[in-house]
């Protein structure tokens, strides 16, 4: 299941800083600068699709764990670069080295914890979960 996924695969993507990603927009701040949250959605989007391409088509992962610095700040605009390491893999445990960058400007490292799931097994615990709550 896990054929490919192994450690030192690395991976980077671009993002830029739109007025939903800002921390005005989402609440977390008053300013027009990148938010925490966004910060952090871009570096679980980035070691998604790092990985997705080595499983088979019946199996995602899920974000499980977050352990982020941010750093500095970005303006509306600015162009992220997202820059994922796979550091660690245990089973279905996969642990990433996440880091975003404004050029030269380091705007937040840290770790990122993710789990290989079956997507049909996931999406019926989830229906199992609303049903108790219901």
């Amino acid at each position: 299941m896990s054929i490919g996924v192994v450690p030192g695969l690395y991976c980077e993507e671009e993002y830029v800083v739109e007025e939903a990603h800002t921390a005005k927009h989402v609440g977390s701040g008053d300013v027009q600068v990148l938010s925490t949250p966004s910060m952090i959605a871009f570096m679980e989007k980035t070691a998604l699709k790092c990985v997705e391409k080595h499983l088979p088509q019946e199996y995602t992962t899920v974000g499980t764990m977050v352990n982020i610095k941010h750093l500095n700040p970005a303006p509306k605009g600015a162009r992220v670069k997202v820059s994922v390491k796979l550091i660690t893999v245990e089973g279905k445990r996969l642990l990433f080295e996440v880091k975003a960058y404004w050029g030269t400007i380091t705007l937040g490292e840290g770790t990122h914890e993710r789990f290989i799931v079956n997507r049909e097994r996931f999406v019926e615990k989830v229906r199992s979960l609303i049903n108790q709550q219901q």
